[in-house]
């Protein structure tokens, strides 16, 4: 069965205007210029864009861990003014605790969030079922060294999860796996916001990572100064197959498309310097 995007609430998170500038020992550094971007809820967004471009920046932005410049950031209606468990984050590195098993780790979330209201038991149990949903009940008891790079990075998303956010921000989160385990963690991850009908911002530089998972794909322009430069809705349906979808030409335009902006219309020059 398709499932469509849920389109109630087009400004679910709602970017105005951003502008980011560093103050750096060479004077200011304008980041990001002049973005503007709506996100519905349920929707999966990908950005893309060449290494300098700002990605990480935006998605800091949203995740409230820095503060714009310029311009207005909301999530639901209400401004945002700092980070919040309603805004989960998972990092291309899992930044476990090593002396923590892996249940450990994710239980510090979700006793930060929840244990005000519910029981140790209760907590207990949501740091069971979440694990469960990533597939690491039988890990739950062993710590980051003794796992493998794949089910860190599950582990890192289980803690954004407990914390039933409303919104999950991704930052490369599959950026330093070998391909396999990057393409497994992919179908695995559209499968549990299928579940949870998250809204996802995720950054990616994988071209066919951005087409397989997103329903808008937002390219980025060169920095400094970066801004969006076009947003692609990739009209797929969902639940989705990547071997299916190696044969679809409407993937291929999709992709060569995205192919076209990057390497064509922003051709990334590297600066040499002496």
């Amino acid at each position: 069965m398709n499932t469509p995007v849920n389109t109630v609430n087009p400004q679910y998170i709602d970017i105005q205007g951003a502008r980011q500038v560093f103050k750096t020992r060479k004077g200011p550094f304008c980041a990001l210029q002049n973005v503007n971007l709506k996100v519905a809820k349920g929707e999966f967004v990908a950005l893309i864009g060449h290494s300098g471009c700002g990605k990480s920046t935006l998605l800091n932005l949203i995740a409230g861990l820095t503060m714009p410049t310029q311009g207005v950031l909301l999530c639901a209606n209400r401004e945002i003014g700092g980070p919040g468990p309603e805004r989960a984050v998972v990092f291309q590195n899992h930044s476990l605790l090593p002396w923590l098993t892996c249940f450990e780790n994710v239980y510090l979330a979700v006793e930060r969030v929840f244990s005000a209201t519910e029981s140790k038991a209760q907590l207990k149990a949501r740091t069971d079922a979440v694990l469960a949903m990533v597939g690491l009940t039988a890990a739950s008891q062993k710590r980051p060294g003794e796992i493998s790079g794949g089910m860190k990075q599950r582990v890192g998303i289980a803690r954004a999860l407990s914390m039933e956010p409303k919104v999950l921000l991704l930052d490369e989160p599959f950026g330093a796996l070998d391909a396999l385990t990057r393409a497994k963690l992919q179908d695995e991850l559209l499968q549990i916001v299928a579940n949870t009908q998250s809204t996802v911002v995720m950054v990616t530089h994988d071209v066919d990572e951005a087409v397989l998972l997103s329903d808008k794909i937002v390219m980025m322009t060169n920095g400094p100064s970066a801004t969006i430069g076009e947003v692609l809705s990739v009209d797929l349906p969902r639940p989705r197959n990547r071997v299916e979808l190696a044969e679809s030409t409407q993937y291929l335009h999709y992709r060569k498309a995205v192919i076209d902006f990057l390497y064509t219309r922003q051709a990334h020059v590297e600066k040499i310097t002496a």
